[in-house]
């Protein structure tokens, strides 16, 4: 089959530009359509903003205020294969008549909804989704993750949704593609609304210690650490081993503490021991300790030290920007595609410098005629892909494949037990947390797929999963990077059962590299990646991302190298092996964070909610415990707007207001003024008069928000109710990706602890009846 290049006509904004830039990571073909005074990321950062989100793609110059030029874009995109829209969902897109290319429309809150036309910016939406409300110190105001976390959870579902549109396009005319960014954020909030769902509570902001699982933020000698006790008994009595080597076990070595339910419930005086015991030591040199006894740590690193991160430069995960004769080291993908291949240098486009491109005709070709559209038919019907992952990052990214089609096998063993279904900390009940079928973490993210049970430390187990693999079109897995290996099913293996294999492997740190055995959770991906360490109020008050944010960021990276790979083997023939580090995933989601170090020379550093661009730009209290309303000034307009409404019109055109960098030098002064009118409002009615008036605002919302409250995602239908074999009816969060505008459809609740085991063996493998019941008999299968 001959590869032909994807074309993709991007219309730019902070919700799109991440999209284009992962594209431009798998190699397609990137038009940026820029106004004639150039994209604004060109003025941001001395244009290294622009560096980063834009090198690799081609510029072409259009003024769409202009009638001549709206028909060149509507050229453009005629011959394009995606169009990647960021455009106001307020204005009329000119080139939405042709129905060719993938059409993606990235917007704050969707098409369509009571909120749909509101005024956003990140940290609205980071507000809006739930993501601010598990950020921060309970007696401190919410913080917003750093470099955008918003903006790019909307931009890699954008490119999720490309890639699903591709797909469908085979079989049908193009779809249309509806991501809201706050859905995206609502989707990704691991346990912060299924406490709400699942056990009618709503965890508080957990500081710096996770609110499910043993792990938190802890001094050392010259900065912070991440980890814990992670989750196993094994790392326990490791852990307590080391501290009676160093005589700093205090009182840890009582029996007491061999109860995991104890250290539970005095987690705060075990953590107080570890304390005193990491402050004595330089965080980069106790990590490596704590890593040579397979313990889950990290030492917390800033942009700076990301770059001479020693796993991430032996995988040649940075590449190198050239803007002119300057040449800027800069963030790379998060994966390395397709077939290994990594992109080591990207070029900055010359504002217009492709405008030749808008008189060049071209044939789009893949797209079928209406007459052959499958009716109902979903982009990933007809891909089956056998499912390896447990916890978090896996499940999360085959929760996505079988939320849009694919057949996902998910292969569960006694032997490797998932610790959603049977950890009592993770468990997420309104009753007893003993019963693994009653799960609401595991429930959430399994939802759609099959579940087996497969004894794979024998002969007979491994042969069974073998027939699977050679039976699948996708393998996915999340184990320690040579689990696979040593059951004798490395790639080679898996590409002699099945030639054209799509192979996914989600380790931590990669196959490969000096750290490719390190012990990784997701707080260990946010220390040593810079999120942790962008998060706090300054360099001395960090807080950190305690949550699975890194965990969802591998998921959906993981779920666009899968559905690239379906593509390319498509197109080629060709299966491939993806050897996706969580840690690189994690890693190209730090923004302009290293490009602002390497570029500029400024350092990045905890800067709370502030924004560099903009100001009055923060959370500020409102009516109630704990009710807080984000607000964010970006221009003139805005500003009049908030001092006419907390009564100080004399600030409007008052000279020393006049720019953000003089109104952050009377920050406390307007801080003041600000709280003294939202103090006495409802959050509901602050934002809601914000926004009537053009202002982005925001309430931060927490689970219970999201599902009670917020009127616009239950217009859209974002919660579904689906009933459960075992734990009953309850409401799921819906895929964040609209295909044709339709919320994507909860076939079926998660399985049941190998509910489908002989189904699968029959109907997949067609083993007889006698063989079952012998696989069974023999302990094989359970």
């Amino acid at each position: 089959m001959a590869e032909s290049t994807v074309r993709v006509v991007e219309l730019s904004s902070p919700f799109t530009r991440f999209a284009g830039r992962i594209l431009v990571g798998l190699g397609y073909e990137v038009i940026l359509v820029e106004p004639p005074d150039g994209d604004p990321a060109r003025r941001e950062l001395d244009g290294y903003a622009f560096a980063h989100w834009h090198a690799g793609k081609r510029s072409v110059v259009l003024d769409l205020a202009a009638e001549d030029d709206r028909d060149a874009l509507g050229r453009l995109v005629a011959g394009a294969d995606i169009l990647l829209d960021g455009t106001d969902v307020r204005s009329k897109m000119p080139a939405t008549q042709h129905d060719s290319p993938v059409h993606v429309r990235v917007t704050p809150f969707g098409e369509s909804g009571p909120h749909s036309s509101w005024a956003a910016t990140n940290l609205t939406v980071a507000a809006m989704g739930g993501m601010m409300a598990q950020v921060g110190t309970p007696d401190a105001p919410p913080l917003c993750l750093p470099e955008g976390q918003a903006e790019q959870l909307a931009g890699v579902n954008a490119a999720i949704g490309a890639l699903l549109g591709l797909r469908a396009r085979r079989f049908g005319p193009a779809p249309f593609v509806d991501i809201s960014a706050q859905e995206c954020v609502a989707a990704s909030l691991e346990a912060g609304t299924l406490a709400y769902l699942h056990e009618d509570r709503v965890p508080g902001r957990p500081g710096r210690v996770h609110p499910l699982v043993p792990h938190g933020l802890f001094t050392a000698a010259d900065g912070f650490l991440g980890g814990g006790l992670g989750g196993s008994p094994r790392m326990w009595d490791e852990t307590l081993r080391w501290l009676i080597e160093e005589g700093a076990q205090e009182d840890l070595d009582d029996p007491r503490w061999c109860d995991p339910v104890e250290r539970k419930i005095h987690q705060e005086h075990i953590f107080a021991v570890l304390q005193r015991f990491l402050a004595k030591w330089p965080k980069e040199e106790f990590a490596v300790r704590a890593q040579e006894r397979k313990l889950p740590w990290a030492a917390v690193d800033g942009p700076a030290e990301l770059l001479v991160n020693p796993q991430l430069n032996d995988r040649d995960f940075f590449l190198d920007v050239v803007s002119g004769d300057e040449v800027t080291r800069d963030l790379g993908f998060g994966f390395a595609f397709p077939e290994g291949r990594r992109i080591r240098e990207l070029v900055v486009p010359r504002l217009g410098a492709d405008q030749s491109l808008i008189s060049e005709k071209r044939t789009v070709t893949g797209s079928f005629p209406k007459q052959d559209a499958q009716s109902g038919r979903r982009s990933l019907d007809g891909i089956r892909v056998l499912d390896l992952t447990w916890v978090l990052a896996g499940p999360y990214c085959t929760r996505i494949l079988a939320d849009h089609g694919a057949e996902v096998i998910k292969v569960e063993s006694l032997g490797r037990p998932d610790p959603t279904r049977f950890s009592p900390a993770m468990h997420l009940s309104r009753g007893p947390h003993d019963d693994p079928d009653t799960s609401g973490y595991f429930n959430d993210v399994n939802r759609n797929k099959r579940s087996i049970t497969l004894d794979t430390r024998t002969p007979e187990g491994l042969a069974v999963l073998a027939d699977l693999i050679a039976a699948s079109d996708v393998v996915i897995e999340n184990f320690s990077s040579s689990v696979l290996q040593k059951m004798g099913l490395g790639y080679q293996r898996l590409r002699e059962l099945r030639p054209d294999i799509v192979y996914v492997s989600m380790s931590g740190m990669g196959h490969t590299g000096p750290r490719s055995s390190w012990v990784s959770y997701a707080d260990i991906v946010s220390a040593s990646t810079g999120l942790t360490a962008l998060t706090g109020w300054d360099a001395d008050d960090v807080v950190g991302v305690i949550y699975g944010h890194g965990d969802i960021v591998a998921g959906l990276q993981a779920a666009t190298a899968t559905l690239a790979a379906l593509e390319h083997r498509d197109r080629t023939g060709r299966g491939q092996h993806v050897d996706l580090s969580q840690l690189e995933a994690m890693a190209a989601h730090m923004g302009t964070a290293v490009i602002r170090s390497t570029g500029t020379g400024q350092v990045p550093e905890p800067k709370g909610n502030a924004e560099d661009a903009w100001s009055p730009h923060g959370v500020f209290r409102c009516l109630g415990s704990d009710r807080w309303v984000t607000i964010a000034v970006r221009h003139d307009a805005d500003w009049r707007a908030l001092c006419e409404l907390i009564e100080r019109p004399e600030w409007a055109d008052a000279d020393e207001f006049r720019t953000a960098e003089q109104r952050r030098a009377r920050d406390s002064e307007i801080t003041a003024a600000i709280t003294a009118w939202t103090r006495t409002l409802p959050v509901q009615t602050v934002t809601e008069t914000l926004q009537d008036a053009d202002v982005p605002a925001g309430s931060v919302q927490d689970g219970r928000d999201l599902v009670d409250s917020d009127v616009h995602l239950r217009a859209r239908g974002f919660y579904v109710r689906r009933a459960h074999p075992r734990a009953g009816a309850f409401l799921h969060e819906a895929a964040p990706v609209r295909m044709n505008r339709t919320v994507s459809e909860i076939r079926t609740a998660a399985p049941l602890l190998g509910a489908d085991t002989d189904s699968v063996l029959h109907d997949v493998l067609r083993y007889p009846p006698d063989r079952i019941a012998q696989l069974r008999a023999a302990s094989i299968l359970s």
